[in-house]
Parts: C-alpha cells; structure tokens; sequence
C-alpha cells in the first residue's frame, strides 16, 4: 500500500483520537494533529499548539524584459530580504484555503505594474469536480474507444475520441471520486495527484494496452517506448512528400490505420503527371488515392494489424498500369516501416533489397515526425464556495471571467477557461510549477488558483477591499497559517501580468 493509500485509510480512525491534539478545519476531513505531526494530507501540522501549512507560500520572479536574469530563489526560504529585481506574483502555492468557505481568500494581493493597478487574489482550490485530459501520442491502438482505464485495478476513467496521431484518455472526474467505492475513490485521486505533478503512472486499458504515462515523457505501451508521433494520415504523407518519389520508384503505398494513401491515384501525384499502375487495395475507397478501413487498429504498420503490408493488396491489372518491374514502396506515418518491392512476371510483388535511392524519403518522414510525448491537462470546476472567498457574490466573479475582464492562473500557468456557464479551467501541468498539487482524503485534489483583475474591477464586484495587501507586506509577514515563503524563477513560458488583456477592459466595465 503506497504512503497515499494509507493516509486515506487511517483518517476516520486520526480524526477520533482527540487528546492533547488541536482540530485542522482546512478541509472537510477535519484531523486532530498532534505535535510535531502532519494531517491526513500532509499539507497541514501542529506546529507549537498552531496549525501551519507544511509547504512554502511561492512567490514568482518574472524577468524585467526579455532575457533579464532572475534571482535564483527555487527552494529557498524567504530570508526577510526586500529586493524586487522585476514583477513578483504570488501564487496559490502554499497558500491555504477559503475552506470552511465563510472568509475571504488567505492573500489578496495589491501590485501596479506598468500603471495598472491589479488586485490578484489567491487560494488552493478543494476540487472534487476534476480530472485529467491525457494527449497520448502514438498510432498505436492501445483500446476501443469509451473502454474503462484502470489504476491498480479499480476503474479511473475512459479512453476517450482519438486526436491527429495521439490517443486520448479522459481520467477523474466526480463520479469515480465520490460515486463508486471508496478504494475507486481514492485510487482516482491518488492518480490524479500523481499525473498532475508529473510523476508516471501505470494504466491498464480493457481490451487494449498496459501505457505508462508521465507528462512531458514518452509513453510507453505495452513496455515499448514510443519515440515518434506520426507525420499524417497517408494521405497526407503522400501530399507532402508525393515530390521525392517522383522519378525513383513507381507507386508508393503509406499505410495507416485512418486513412491510407496511393501516389498514382492521389491528387498529389495526378498533379505531378503520375502514370497509373494498376494497384489494388483492400479497404474502402474514400476519394481518389485515400482508403479507409485497410485493417483493424493495432500496433503493427502505421496503427494497424498489420505486419505483411503485403496482405493489403489484391491482384494487380495489367490493363491498368500493372507490369514486370514495377516498382513499390510501402512505409507507414512514422517511417519505422518500410519495405521495397517488384512485380514478377506474374505480377507479384516480391520484396527486394531496399534502394538507397529512396533512404532519404523515408528518412524525411521520419524527421517530420515529432517526439511522441504524454500531455496531462488539469481540468477543474471553480465552485461556488471557492468564488465566495474572492468576491461576496459570487456569480460577480464568473461573470468577469467570462467576460476575460479576469485572468484566470494556476500555479501562475495560463489556463483556458471552457466557455458557457462556472468556472471551468484546463491549465498544462507542465507549464505549472513541480509538486504544485495536493489532495485532502475526501476525496478531492487540491490545486492553486489565482484570479487577476484591475483593482477598481474588483471592488466593483464586490471584492474584499479591508483584505488587500501588498506584496511586501505578504513578504515579510506572512498569512494566516505561518509558513515560510519562498521564491523562485518564473517560467518564461508563462507570461505575467497580462496587461494586454487587462487594459481593454475599460473601468465599470464589470457587470
């Protein structure tokens, strides 16, 4: 049983020893703490009889402009020191919760930059409506679409529609955290956690593949390391490279599982003046030159079955093209498979040894072809009791961050809010800092979220005003739960504040 297993497991049994302990009320889960200890989810302790969150409050340095240096803080606790060597943002990190809902956020920050007077306001979020998209990016087939996905055995979720070259998995969400078991519970939370803060994670997917995912790394599936995302379709590799057969082979044939390609009778190469060979594939033809349906899913040639790319191919017409030394090329969307051929007298291919005339082509798809890489979004619903720390009422808020008046972060990550009704979020774990995530054994995640605004916007929407500080005074005193705070380099992908944004939006124009 990991560590995370057995805090979930010994909760209901910490939280009745009372004693010499003190009441954690960070989270609905409400541990007695003993000296010297941490709660159930090792983000809160008893320090000296107060409750102190465990982790630092981060704060951000941005660069004063492009290629400024950053002082290199990471990890270090806040010495007191007052130095401001470019844009500082407070982050959600360490930060504390609005839980049990009834208080302001634990900082709301006060900052002009570049004329803008900006309020940020910070919390870590308790989400139980939340889950991850995973980006998997392979042609292989690692299970049927709406398949079940299971972590340690218990079901976290689904194989979701596939994306260009990439398998998609969709993991989380409400009803596995809280609608099934309590052992299906807290193993979705636990993955959840540990995909988040970029930790891999062993799936097994009903019907289909065993994949190991860690954002930012190659997948590996059934224990095969993925190294290449496919360059297209077939038919979309015939297009784009339909210009380096002409002239050194006779037909090419890209395989893939989606939509397979032919030179002769593709579009690309009509326009190139190709001749007609003759050549017949088994699959249903789409348009001219692009078949569908060649085989089965797999994780043979170009994500399919297929192992002989041979089998695709009925019997060649001599009254169409077809002759004795007709050349053939077969490769797949990521040219890991290649194979040359000749038609023999009898017009049967015959494998050959592969010309180095046409190395460089498949070589050309194979440097098209981008890393293969895990993606892992967070995606998280910003509650009613999560906005009521930022503003009294708190539909004031969705609306301002719907109408992009609000600039929404995690961790100081851009995030995309989905459009329509709540708060809805999709943030790249990636771009957030490492180990950003937590949980409470409810269960939940637990992740931070910083909502940005011009100052008079916030007052208008009926924001805490006697709750507002400056970053210096955050700095050198601290907040409610007495850890220390610490710096360290933003990530220059991230880019803050976002004043562009922030000053189209003309004063009262918050509803």
């Amino acid at each position: 049983m990991s560590e995370l297993s057995e805090r979930f497991e010994t909760t209901e049994a910490g939280a009745k020893q009372v004693g010499e302990k003190i009441r954690c009320d960070a989270c609905p889960v409400m541990c007695y703490i003993a000296e010297g200890r941490t709660g159930a989810c090792d983000r809160y302790g008893n320090v000296g009889g107060r409750i102190v969150r465990s982790d630092p409050l981060t704060i951000l340095h941005h660069a004063t402009e492009a290629g400024g240096e950053i002082l290199p803080f990471a990890g270090e606790e806040w010495n007191g020191e007052l130095v401001n060597t470019g844009q500082r943002f407070v982050t959600a990190i360490g930060a504390g919760t609005t839980y049990p809902d009834y208080k302001p956020a634990p900082f709301i920050v006060s900052q002009e930059v570049e004329g803008v007077d900006l309020v940020t306001v910070v919390t870590e979020g308790i989400f139980s409506y939340c889950g991850v998209k995973v980006k998997i990016d392979t042609d292989r087939h690692i299970g049927p679409e709406t398949a079940t996905v299971r972590a340690q055995g218990e079901a976290v979720g689904h194989v979701t529609t596939g994306e260009y070259g990439s398998q998609m998995l969709s993991l989380g969400g409400v009803h596995h955290l809280t609608g099934g078991s309590k052992a299906e519970g807290r193993v979705t939370c636990e993955t959840l956690l540990d995909l988040c803060n970029r930790k891999p994670v062993e799936l097994a997917i009903d019907g289909g593949a065993t994949v190991i995912v860690e954002a930012g790394k190659a997948p590996i599936i059934d224990g095969q390391t993925e190294h290449r995302m496919r360059v297209g379709c077939g038919s979309a590799t015939i297009g784009m490279f339909a210009t380096q057969w002409r002239g050194l082979v006779d037909e090419v044939v890209v395989v893939d599982d989606h939509i397979t390609g032919v030179v002769s009778e593709h579009q690309a190469g009509k326009v190139l003046g190709w001749e007609d060979t003759g050549i017949k594939i088994i699959g249903r033809r789409s348009t001219p030159g692009r078949y569908f349906k060649v085989s089965e899913p797999g994780v043979g040639w170009g994500g399919t079955t297929i192992s002989d790319p041979l089998s695709i191919l009925g019997d060649w017409n001599p009254k169409k093209g077809a002759r004795p030394g007709l050349s053939l090329l077969m490769v797949s969307t990521t040219g890991e498979q290649f194979a040359y051929f000749e038609l023999d007298q009898e017009l049967k291919p015959v494998e050959k040894p592969f010309p180095e005339r046409l190395r460089k082509s498949v070589g050309l798809i194979e440097e098209n072809c981008e890393p293969a890489l895990c993606t892992v979004l967070f995606v998280g619903g910003a509650g009613g009791s999560l906005r009521a720390g930022v503003v009294e009422n708190p539909v004031n808020l969705t609306r301002s961050v719907q109408g992009l008046n609000t600039y929404v972060t995690v961790g100081g990550a851009p995030t995309y809010v989905w459009p329509g009704g709540g708060i809805t979020l999709m943030v790249d774990v990636m771009r957030v800092p490492e180990n950003a995530f937590g949980y409470v054994p409810t269960p939940a995640l637990v992740a931070p979220i910083e909502f940005t605004l011009r100052r008079d916007d916030y007052l208008r929407l009926g924001g805490y005003a006697s709750e507002i500080r400056t970053v210096d005074d955050i700095l050198a005193a601290g907040g409610e739960y007495l850890n220390p705070r610490a710096q360290r380099a933003a990530a220059a992908v991230n880019p803050w504040p976002p004043l562009q944004q922030l000053r189209r939006s003309p004063p009262g124009s918050a509803k």
